[in-house]
């Protein structure tokens, strides 16, 4: 996880580069009128961006953890030229602009005026529901605008402070729940495009969300939000499924509501309010960087102790995840759901103490009476090939059995789904120790790549087939058009995957046995805890 969250950093200081120079090269736009107030953004190029638009009230105060309600509206015109600040995070660094004031939203469009009804892409970003930010130049629109998109990228709140589940929240709570937090900030920036889109050249009834990672969860949870029913009309999800398999990363990352909610007091404590008169007010004065220190939230494979996710509540989520996907009761629309080859690398690299017992006690852990079976199909004589287990199962059985299981199930809904596994190894440094890592295939989603940083011709190729593939998908629901090859419908019967690679090319069965075996594993951990119930 070191890995990751420098790699965090270093993103956070160059998108304040990245808007620097942005607001240099444009123009300032004509004045767009939203719901709540007049605004002005930078063109370049062709494509009009609008940066920093507050989509929700700051959650501080009596709003912390509690549901978004609608931003303060303005009769000033607000000059949106720089992003909001990132959400409170772990490792802040003073380079890095966070605040808790941080639910802002940015638009790139690249229509003439407001009736351009082009489609939309609201992108959720990742970082294991702790890390990262909108304004992460990886995700940076202008390219994919320029394909003929709207797009949209979007903060919500993280760790403890947009997941917290405490029993007092739940009492003060008109729903009886808390926690998930930070999807309803999801849901209300997407009501936002809802409402405002449509000023910036955009379809409201034309949305698309995508997201990597948590970024990719929260789109599978969405999809099964009856809270989200009606706001979005497309969906991909890239490198995560709806929670199912995550245990296998993080145990606590299992979204029961007892767990989460020990968890809950437990931070109560360690902050010394849970003895306080009025607990939630003495917890809601303390400053969010002294929040994120107590929760110490443990995000790597071996590691142990509080974890903030999104959690069943029954309100914003169904009970059981799993259960919904079966039954057919996810939000009726096409999707692109799929993986990338080596997702569990950037997990294990930083491990230097692993050994092949550290290994089999993560099979114990994980897969409890049944690890004995689960080193039969995941066999590992020493340390290296250990790790090379390890990051095979990560990837089956955290990513790529969700996702087969997601397209499944949407096929049986007779909805279109596209199943698709990413292969590529660019030179660069990260891709030259982990491989085709998880996040690499965000510089080929987003167009954002260059020469300087390792990439060729093959890598630019394939992001621009990618890209093509996205926003058709975008526009009709079928990523299939001219010049690109045919990707088919999936089937649970053909069993069939694009895989992006030097080329692209159709593949089948993609793990098969892995997966059948996981999909084995989470039956009978369904089913225990359906009696346990």
């Amino acid at each position: 996880m070191k890995i990751i969250r420098s790699f965090l950093v270093t993103v956070l200081i160059l998108s304040l580069i990245m808007s620097i120079n942005s607001l240099a090269a444009g123009k300032t736009t004509d004045i767009v009128m939203l719901h709540s107030g007049p605004i002005t953004g930078i063109e370049a190029d062709g494509v009009k961006e609008y940066l920093g638009i507050p989509f929700a009230a700051p959650p501080v105060g009596k709003l912390r953890w509690a549901p978004p309600r609608e931003a303060e509206s303005w009769k000033e015109t607000r000059r949106c030229v720089k992003f909001g600040p990132a959400c409170p995070q772990p490792l802040e660094k003073k380079e890095g602009v966070y605040n808790e004031d941080c639910l802002y939203l940015n638009v790139w469009t690249p229509a003439k005026n407001a009736s351009g009804k082009l489609p939309v892409m609201l992108w959720i970003h990742g970082g294991g529901f702790n890390f990262g930010s909108a304004s992460q130049p990886e995700y940076y629109g202008k390219n994919l605008a320029e394909k003929g998109v709207v797009v949209v990228t979007i903060n919500y709140r993280l760790g403890p402070l947009g997941f917290l589940v405490h029993p007092l929240l739940s009492k003060e709570s008109p729903n009886g729940v808390s926690g998930n937090y930070a999807l309803l900030d999801q849901i209300a920036a997407l009501k936002w495009v809802n409402k405002n889109i449509a000023a910036f050249g955009g379809n409201p009834d034309c949305v698309t969300i995508f997201g990597q990672s948590a970024g990719s969860r929260s789109v599978s949870l969405l999809l099964i939000s009856p809270l989200a029913s009606g706001l979005f009309h497309r969906a991909i999800t890239q490198s995560g499924g709806p929670i199912i398999g995550s245990e296998y990363l993080t145990p606590a990352f299992n979204g029961d509501m007892a767990n989460v909610s020990k968890m809950g007091r437990e931070l109560a404590a360690k902050l010394g309010c849970d003895k306080k008169k009025d607990v939630l007010g003495a917890m809601r004065a303390i400053p969010a960087e002294e929040i994120i220190k107590a929760a110490d939230c443990k995000t790597g494979i071996f590691d142990e102790g509080l974890f903030f996710a999104p959690v069943f509540d029954g309100w914003v989520l169904p009970g059981n995840c799993q259960a919904a996907f079966n039954e057919g009761r996810q939000n009726k629309v096409p999707l692109i759901v799929g993986s990338v080859l080596n997702e569990g690398n950037n997990y294990i690299l930083n491990e230097k103490n692993f050994t092949l017992k550290k290994y089999i006690g993560f099979l114990k852990s994980r897969f409890g009476d049944k690890y004995a079976s689960a080193f039969q199909m995941f066999p590992a004589d020493n340390i290296k090939d250990a790790a090379i287990v390890l990051d095979k199962i990560i990837t089956v059985a955290v990513v790529a059995e969700p996702a087969r299981f997601v397209a499944g199930s949407m096929a049986k809904a007779g909805l279109n789904s596209y199943l698709y596994q990413f292969r590529r190894v660019p030179g660069t440094q990260m891709a030259s120790k982990a491989g085709a890592f998880h996040g690499v295939d965000l510089a080929y989603v987003f167009g954002n790549m260059s020469v300087r940083d390792g990439y060729n011709k093959t890598d630019f190729e394939l992001s621009n087939k990618m890209m093509d593939y996205w926003v058709n998908f975008a526009k009709t629901g079928n990523p299939n058009g001219l010049g690109l090859p045919e990707w088919p419908v999936y089937n649970a019967d053909s069993d069939i995957n694009m895989e992006f690679s030097d080329g692209i090319r159709v593949n089948k069965n993609l793990f098969k046995n892995e997966c059948d075996f996981i999909t084995e594993m989470n039956q009978i951990k369904d089913k225990k805890k359906a009696v346990k119930n």
